[in-house]
């Protein structure tokens, strides 16, 4: 509760509330209180979830927390309802494979789960995470992830329009930067 009152002078700087953590061991239900507060002060939700712990993490994460995006989310592949809920609400998995790699949730990138959830229609984004504990910033996470999984032109194209239409940007800026991915593409033939 105090993070949620301390953030609230700062509300016109701040636009997301997220719960990061550990999660081995823990559920995401603990935090449910200071999500509805920032909820009800219009705050957009994030939640780490699923990355080590398991698809139940994911799970709590949407329905405890009313979160609208989730952090990294590899594990609930565990679960194909789940997958499908992802798919029909669009809740985003923002990944970071180094990270992931880093912690051995694939300690082969080869193996990593990116491409299974593009191909099952899971909104996927590509992202670093504490760039300067695991090494790897978003650049760093595209070529890395691009490399083991083979990934097409298309398959980047997919993911950098994702990352847009998954951000809270408003409306017209997200159409901006989506103008530039297709003025770059188009200037790649």
């Amino acid at each position: 509760m105090e993070v949620s009152e301390e953030v609230m002078p700062y509300r016109e700087l701040i636009f997301v509330v997220g719960c990061e953590a550990v999660e081995v061991g823990k559920g995401k239900e603990g935090s449910s209180e200071p999500f509805r507060v920032a909820r009800e002060a219009g705050f957009r939700l994030v939640a780490h979830a699923g990355e080590e712990g398991p698809s139940d993490y994911v799970r709590g994460a949407l329905d405890a927390l009313g979160a609208e995006r989730i952090d990294h989310g590899v594990n609930a592949d565990q679960d194909d309802a789940l997958v499908e809920r992802l798919v029909s609400e669009k809740i985003a998995l923002t990944m970071c494979p180094i990270s992931n790699q880093r912690l051995k949730v694939f300690p082969d990138l080869r193996k990593h789960n990116l491409k299974e959830y593009m191909d099952r229609g899971v909104v996927v984004t590509i992202n670093s995470d504490d760039p300067s504990y695991f090494g790897g910033y978003v650049a760093d996470n595209y070529l890395a992830i691009a490399a083991a999984l083979e990934l097409s032109e298309d398959d980047l194209k997919t993911l950098a329009i994702n990352s847009i239409s998954s951000s809270f940007l408003a409306a017209e800026r997200k159409a901006e930067l989506l103008a530039e991915i297709d003025v770059y593409v188009t200037s790649l033939s």
